[in-house]
């Protein structure tokens, strides 16, 4: 991607999306502009109006953020260049002088409220609950006066000038949104032995079996998934893409014949990229699946092929 570039997020000003893109050293030299949804920042991309797109595409909490998943198999096609986990904490903003006994509405992305659920039925049970395109909008809304009180980051209290009535709201302790940065189609960045690589696969047909034929591809190579899940296509019902996470890079040899098995045995495989893993965390590779074994396979069957003979490696 290209220095001095646009990059958009999730917005507006305020976000986790925000947060989490600041975090990447695209950051520092590019322009930060921020969308009003998720399918915004990516058809930016699409259309040529950003190098690149920040997004939430799962939660430690809620899992999966569809619209990313959905919009990633659909559509013209996006990779992901970069990932980021974030940390995520929420406070509840209100206008200045506004007491808990005060709030009776309360708003914020569909996300946060599963994350705080237990909080709000515990301190806020009468509160109605109304969501926000994003935090950060919710936090918008409670400045006009729309709502009482808002879930989101403490630092949107800023530029939105409310206070953080509670901080520190969270249901599930340690909760973690990963972000995406999604880029036009382009060559992959190079391995780095702690990466991860993701596609989407359709079945060819409904019928006994389907899934596990796709499971084998990666299992009988050594690959761990990471994630694994269903989406809808929109084409009737009972038919399904799936959205895959694996360990490792397309280039090592078990991810990349994975990869081709799955090309090979569904109707339409969309390759979204390798990337290094937030984590840093390399990929445990048994050593029946190591790329020199993969190479040593190679050369036994073409030994086997053109008469050498079949001998065995020392």
């Amino acid at each position: 991607m290209p220095a001095q570039a646009r990059y958009t997020y999730l917005g507006p000003e305020g976000t986790f999306s925000e947060a989490a893109l600041q975090t990447l050293p695209e950051a520092a030299t590019g322009e930060l502009v921020p969308s009003a949804s998720v399918t915004a920042a990516m058809d930016a991309v699409r259309s040529g109006d950003a190098a690149g797109a920040l997004v939430p595409i799962e939660n430690s909490v809620e899992g999966a953020v569809t619209t990313t998943l959905d919009e990633l198999a659909t559509g013209s096609p996006l990779m992901i260049y970069r990932e980021v986990l974030l940390p995520i904490s929420f406070a509840l903003l209100v206008r200045p002088g506004t007491t808990l006994e005060d709030v009776k509405t309360v708003t914020g992305h569909p996300i946060a409220q599963a994350q705080v659920r237990r909080w709000l039925a515990a301190h806020l049970p009468h509160a109605e609950w109304e969501s926000a395109a994003s935090n950060a909008e919710g936090a918008r809304l409670v400045r006009d006066g729309r709502f009482d009180c808002a879930f989101a980051g403490e630092f949107a209290g800023r530029l939105y000038g409310l206070e953080a009535l509670v901080t520190d709201v969270n249901d599930a302790a340690d909760a973690t949104t990963r972000f995406v940065l999604l880029g036009r189609p382009g060559r992959i960045a190079a391995p780095t032995r702690a990466d991860k690589t993701s596609a989407v696969a359709w079945l060819t047909e409904n019928h006994p079996g389907a899934l596990l034929e796709l499971l084998q591809e990666w299992a009988v190579r050594g690959v761990n998934l990471m994630r694994i899940e269903s989406r809808p296509t929109g084409e009737g019902l009972g038919q399904y893409c799936f959205s895959i996470d694996a360990e490792g890079h397309a280039s090592d040899r078990r991810v990349g014949e994975a990869l081709m098995g799955l090309y090979r045995i569904c109707p339409k495989v969309r390759f979204l990229g390798s990337y290094p893993r937030a984590d840093g965390e390399a990929a445990s590779v048994r050593s029946e699946v190591t790329d020199r074994k993969f190479a040593a396979a190679a050369d036994w069957l073409s030994r086997c092929l053109d008469g050498r003979g079949d001998k065995q490696d020392p």
